[in-house]
């Protein structure tokens, strides 16, 4: 049962080592502070690898995912960070984020700039112009595509997916929007109201206070009263609307030739900085098609992703397609079995449901099932984004129910364990703004399993023994509990900040005194250096209270025993034929 083998899109042996995550200010406040405690004596062979998120690249929103361009953000990263990483033989991973780009980034202010005349018209989707003839014109200008095309939509929030837009003539165009978006209108003085005619000073300030308070209260200025002034009202709007600034991921119109261009620019810019491994965000929902689905879309779907693989390959890139879908629905098949790595998305509601439920059925399935396949992996327990839960679903598919990993009264009881411990829900809506499914629950790892320390111990043992190259959000690391006051700070869709918590130095110093900052690293880096790990894994049979994972390799082995039920678990390894043990 060989793990990770060769394969023509596939991460290899070569590449089998722990993965950090984080973003350039995790720790401290760039990314030479992360390559310090990279360099402390107790972080010596602990990563091989480094997923840095895209705030290593300029950006505005999500974090980083809503990138303006792929040039380094020189606020947070050094041409020297990645110097002093390529001498401590760690390896990149990096994000292109495929289907959208910010609405700052240059191709879209062109736009703005220039309208029809703008050599980028096509790069981005017009949303009246995809659905022309295809669905009817509301009150709004924007065109409301037909129920049984609406109905194919795969939302990522509540609403159509479009962002509208103010030209300098005047005129608005929705443009499509999957992800997020943010609208800031900047407050009025009298003197931006000059150009009205027969305005008093006095109704202007009148005008002034009101508008600058519906801003304030993040009122529909479109149901502003004006009152007494109500005639002033459409010339009031488009002053306001004028001065208005977007934050926007903007979907881009792959059928450009220029998109393509610029992905060809991009993957050479990501090489050059060292990056080997580039995950595809949101790839799934690059091709759109009127009357299908705009998520996986087939065949355009996988005519678009091994045309960016050719365009890796030549970069000597390494594809990581993400995907988040119900597991019923096998599109994780699909994807590995044309060749691809996938995320093990499934691993970390199937580790707090072992734990927690002290059973190893679900987990020890999915498990048997990576072999069985030759599945090749990236898996995790905590990052920069939920605890998945919709991708153990089962799910319909052309009228025979295919099942989930876990079954969906299981999965509801995982969420609500995890939402009783402080953690939040994000959900997935249908065009009429309507929760059609959950999709994840925000929190962190640790605080997920009850801030028991052990648990994350057994947590972290059970990825680390796993197939597949295991991805560490560095939070997770130093026993991070949720962030509450960073999600009350982030205000509104802020609930991802809850995993998301800047440690300093001193918080670092400070972990590495902690037993489970030190146990953790001792079997990071017995993963991340055992030969018995580059070959071959057994699940072995036993009671359902536990776990038993047996890794050998020319004559060296790690072996994990573990009690679901008292938490109690032993790693013994070899190391140069030498038999030695850890107990916890």
């Amino acid at each position: 049962m060989t793990v990770l083998n060769d394969n023509k899109n596939g991460l290899t042996n070569n590449s089998n080592g722990v993965m950090l995550n984080a973003y350039p200010d995790s720790i401290g406040t760039n990314l030479s502070d992360i390559v310090s405690m990279l360099k402390m004596p107790q972080f010596k062979n602990t990563f091989s690898q480094f997923y840095v998120l895209p705030t290593f690249f300029n950006s505005d929103l999500d974090r980083g995912f809503s990138i303006i361009n792929y040039d380094i953000n020189e606020e947070l990263v050094s041409k020297e960070d990645l110097v002093a990483l390529r001498e401590l033989n760690i390896m990149l991973k990096f994000d292109i984020v495929l289907n959208h780009l910010s609405v700052a980034s240059p191709q879209f202010k062109d736009i703005i700039k220039n309208g029809d005349q703008s050599k980028f018209k096509d790069f981005f989707i017009d949303w009246n112009e995809f659905w022309e003839g295809n669905g009817d014109l509301n009150a709004d200008g924007i065109i409301v595509p037909k129920k049984n095309f609406l109905d194919k939509l795969f939302m990522r929030k509540s609403g159509l997916p479009i962002l509208k837009v103010l030209f300098p003539d005047g005129k608005e165009k929705p443009y499509w929007n999957t992800f997020y978006q943010k609208i800031t209108f900047q407050k009025i003085t009298t003197t931006d109201l000059k150009s009205i005619l027969n305005l008093s000073p006095e109704n202007a300030l009148l005008i002034c206070d009101t508008v600058n308070n519906a801003i304030d209260e993040a009122q529909d200025l479109q149901t502003l009263d004006l009152r007494d002034q109500s005639t002033y009202k459409d010339e009031v709007l488009e002053i306001v609307n004028r001065n208005r600034t977007y934050l926007g991921q903007m979907d881009v119109n792959a059928k450009s030739p220029l998109v393509w261009e610029f992905y060809e620019e991009v993957l050479a810019k990501v090489a050059s900085y060292g990056g080997q491994i580039l995950r595809l965000d949101a790839f799934a929902y690059l091709h759109k098609e009127v009357g299908e689905t705009n998520f996986f879309n087939k065949p355009g779907t996988w005519d678009y992703l091994e045309k960016i693989n050719q365009i890796a390959k030549n970069n000597n890139l390494v594809l990581l397609p993400e995907i988040h879908a119900e597991f019923g629905m096998h599109l994780h098949d699909e994807v590995a079995n044309e060749g691809y790595s996938i995320y093990d998305f499934f691993l970390p509601g199937l580790t707090i449901h072992a734990i927690e439920k002290n059973t190893n059925k679900a987990l020890m399935t999915w498990a048997k099932e990576i072999i069985s396949k030759g599945f090749k992996t990236v898996n995790m327990l905590g990052c920069h984004d939920g605890i998945p839960v919709l991708d153990l679903k089962g799910k319909e598919v052309n009228g025979l129910y295919q099942k989930g990993l876990l079954e969906d009264a299981e999965i509801s009881d995982l969420m609500e364990l995890i939402i009783s411990r402080g953690g939040q829900v994000k959900n997935l809506y249908g065009a009429d703004g309507k929760k059609i499914s959950y999709y994840q629950v925000n929190a962190t790892y640790f605080s997920a399993l009850g801030e028991s320390e052990q648990k994350l111990l057994l947590a972290r043992a059970i990825q680390l023994f796993m197939p597949g190259i295991p991805q560490i959000w560095y939070l997770d690391i130093f026993a991070g509990a949720n962030d509450h006051e960073a999600v009350a700070k982030a205000g509104k869709d802020g609930h991802k900040e809850i995993n998301r918590t800047t440690l300093t130095i001193k918080d670092i110093e400070e972990g590495l005194k902690k037993e489970v900052v030190t146990k953790q690293l001792d079997i990071i880096r017995l993963r991340n250096t055992s030969k018995a790990f580059l070959g071959t894994v057994t699940f072995n049979d036993t009671i359902e209270e536990e776990i038993n994972i047996l890794w050998k390799n020319e004559g060296e082995y790690a072996h994990l025993i573990a009690n679901l039920k008292t938490l109690d678990f032993s790693i013994k390894y070899t190391e140069s034929g030498e038999e030695k043990r850890f107990q916890f």
